[in-house]
């Protein structure tokens, strides 16, 4: 298994290398530095275009009329966010250039704002948090926004300036991925990490698959495993979510600022049993769902066959779940 994921590109290597097999750090930072150069990484990179964007937009490529089937996945947002899940380092030349051009070129259809001061929608502000913020930006107005929309029920929702007072399980996951990488990078604030943690009881509270009220499956899509995951919920995205913030938990707790740590919650087990239920014979999950609409190029073979960006995120899901280095 370990030899079929590292025979890939450098982007799940250094991953696989970080979280699968303890590889010494300087081996994970020398298969790591190849992203920028060798693979999908350079790739995506080499297509940003001379105006700073890809595709000619900052959420929406240009032109792009609304006729095309899904949503297309080519603009600079979901660039940044490709780049970023590829592990891209922040530090290096070649992304400290195109975040550059971003910052100077790159504004919200909605308002034209700059890229990195966001715009209204708290799904999309949250990715713009979770880039700023891995990239070095500063995103702390971002940040601000989202704390004064936190909804009752602990979670946010595009929707509430429609007058929706329910929290969206898609939004808050996209919220509490840039809050927990807003602190990662800045050590967050006190009112940050709060609302994180009560954005997190939201989905705790619904075992990250059901209706509070009723105990009833919100979505069936959400049982199916996508990547890119895109704005979508599903139920990997939030246990990998869960494994991401309890390490910052226990950096938390090991600084003394927070009493957090021990064992994964109780109330991820249905989630962790359906993971692993997805198990191949051999070994593999296979990518489920993939949200259509246009890409700058595939990174697997399609639904229904194994795919490495799957296996990797649910090996780790699960080492991280059940306690030890063994796979």
């Amino acid at each position: 298994m370990l030899d079929w994921l590292l025979d890939s590109d450098p982007s799940i290597r250094w991953q696989v290398l970080r979280d699968l097999t303890d590889a010494p750090a300087e081996e994970v930072r020398a298969e790591r530095a190849r992203v920028a150069t060798e693979g999908w990484g350079a790739r995506l990179l080499a297509l940003q275009g001379t105006d700073g964007q890809w595709d000619g937009g900052t959420f929406f490529p240009v032109p792009y009329d609304g006729s095309e089937p899904g949503q297309p996945w080519t603009a600079t947002t979901y660039s940044l966010l490709l780049l970023r899940d590829l592990g891209l380092d922040p530090g290096s030349e070649e992304a400290r250039a195109a975040v550059r051009q971003v910052r100077e070129n790159s504004r919200w259809e909605e308002g034209g704002q700059p890229f990195f001061d966001g715009e209204v929608e708290p799904c999309i502000n949250g990715k713009a948090v979770a880039l700023g913020a891995y990239f070095g930006e500063n995103v702390d107005g971002i940040v601000q926004r989202l704390l004064g929309e936190q909804l009752a029920d602990g979670g946010w929702n595009c929707e509430a300036e429609r007058g929706s007072v329910r929290s969206s399980f898609a939004t808050t996951i996209n919220v509490l991925e840039g809050l927990l990488e807003h602190e990662r990078a800045t050590g967050g604030t006190p009112e940050s990490i709060a609302a994180r943690r009560r954005g997190e009881e939201y989905l705790l509270d619904r075992a990250l698959l059901r209706r509070k009220s009723t105990g009833e499956l919100v979505d069936p899509d959400w049982l199916q495993f996508s990547y890119p995951t895109r704005w979508f919920y599903d139920a990997l995205r939030g246990l990998d979510y869960f494994r991401e913030a309890c390490s910052q938990d226990a950096h938390l707790q090991d600084a003394d600022l927070q009493d957090t740590g021990g064992p994964p919650d109780t109330r991820l087990a249905e989630a962790i049993g359906l993971l692993r239920s997805k198990r191949q014979p051999d070994g593999t999950w296979l990518l489920e769902n993939t949200h259509p609409g246009r890409i700058h190029f595939a990174m697997e073979d399609g639904d229904g066959r194994p795919s490495r960006w799957n296996t990797l995120r649910a090996l780790r899901v699960l080492r991280w779940y059940d306690g030890g280095p063994e796979l």
